[in-house]
C-alpha cells in the first residue's frame, strides 16, 4: 500500500509539474503582445497561497509522511510567483492594482498560519489547523476559473481558457485524490474531489466550444447584428402619428 501510495505520488507531483508549466504558453502570448489582454491574475495568486500552505502541511513537523506535497508544492510555489511577476509587469493599472492588493492580502494570511500553528499549536491540533487552512485554500484556487468559466459560457469561446491548463488541473486533482484515498488524509481528499469535479466540467466547455477558439468576438457581434436587425424593423414601420 505504502508503495502504491508513493508511485501516484510521484504521478500526481508530475502532473502537479505540468500543471505549474502549462501557463508558459500565456505568458510568452503576454510578453509577446505586451499585454494581458483579458487574462485574469487572480488565478496564479490564489494558486501560489494554495501552493506555500500545502508546502507547509506536508513539512515533517506539521503533518507525517507527506513530504511529496512539499516538494511539488514549494516548485510550484517558486513557479507561480515568476507568473505573477511577469502579470504585474504588463497588467493595466486597475488590474496591477488588484492583483497587488490581493497577493499582499495572501502573504499576510499564510504568515498568520505558519506562526500561529509553530508557535501556538502543536501535534494533532497543528496538523488539523494546517490541514483545514490547507483544505480550504485549495478548494479557493480551484475555484478561482469560475470566472474564466462564466465568460467561455457567455461568449462561446475558449480563446481565454487554456486547454492544457485545464487538462493538468483534472490530472492532477485525481492523481492527489487517489493519494488522499489511500493516505486517508480529508485534507488531501475533500478539495481535490472538488478540483477534479471543476476540471472535467473545463474539459467539457472546452470540447462544446473549442471550434470557437478564435473568435471570442463572435457573441458580441451576434448582439449588435440583433440591435441592428431591430433598428431596421422598426425603421420599416408606419409612424402611428400619419395614420
Amino acid at each position: 500500500m505504502n508503495v502504491l501510495r508513493f508511485l501516484i505520488g510521484v504521478l500526481g507531483n508530475a502532473a502537479g509539474l505540468f500543471l505549474f508549466l502549462a501557463p508558459v504558453v500565456t505568458f510568452k502570448r503576454i510578453i509577446r503582445s505586451r499585454s494581458t489582454e483579458q487574462f485574469s491574475g487572480i488565478p496564479y495568486v490564489m494558486t501560489l497561497l494554495n501552493c506555500i500552505v500545502f508546502a507547509w502541511y506536508g513539512l515533517p513537523f506539521v503533518s507525517r509522511n507527506n513530504l511529496l506535497l512539499t516538494t511539488i508544492n514549494g516548485i510550484g510555489g517558486v513557479i507561480e510567483f515568476a507568473y505573477i511577476v511577469i502579470f504585474l509587469m504588463y497588467a493595466p493599472k486597475k488590474e496591477r492594482t488588484k492583483v497587488l492588493g490581493l497577493f499582499a492580502l495572501i502573504m499576510t494570511v499564510f504568515s498568520a498560519i505558519a506562526s500561529v500553528s509553530l508557535l501556538a499549536l502543536h501535534g494533532n491540533t497543528r496538523k488539523f489547523f494546517c490541514g483545514v487552512a490547507a483544505a480550504l485554500f485549495s478548494t479557493i484556487m480551484y475555484a478561482s476559473p469560475l470566472s474564466v468559466m462564466r465568460m467561455v459560457i457567455k461568449t462561446k469561446s475558449v480563446e481565454f481558457m487554456p486547454f492544457l491548463l485545464s487538462l493538468f488541473a483534472f490530472l492532477c486533482g485525481a492523481s492527489w485524490l487517489a493519494y488522499g484515498l489511500l493516505s486517508g488524509d480529508p485534507f488531501v481528499i475533500v478539495p481535490n474531489a472538488f478540483g477534479t469535479g471543476l476540471g472535467l466540467a473545463q474539459l467539457i466547455l472546452y470540447a462544446i466550444y473549442c471550434k470557437n477558439r478564435n473568435h471570442p468576438e463572435n457573441a458580441i457581434k451576434d448582439d449588435f447584428t440583433e440591435m441592428d436587425l431591430e433598428k431596421i424593423d422598426q425603421s420599416k414601420k408606419p409612424d402611428s402619428r400619419h395614420l
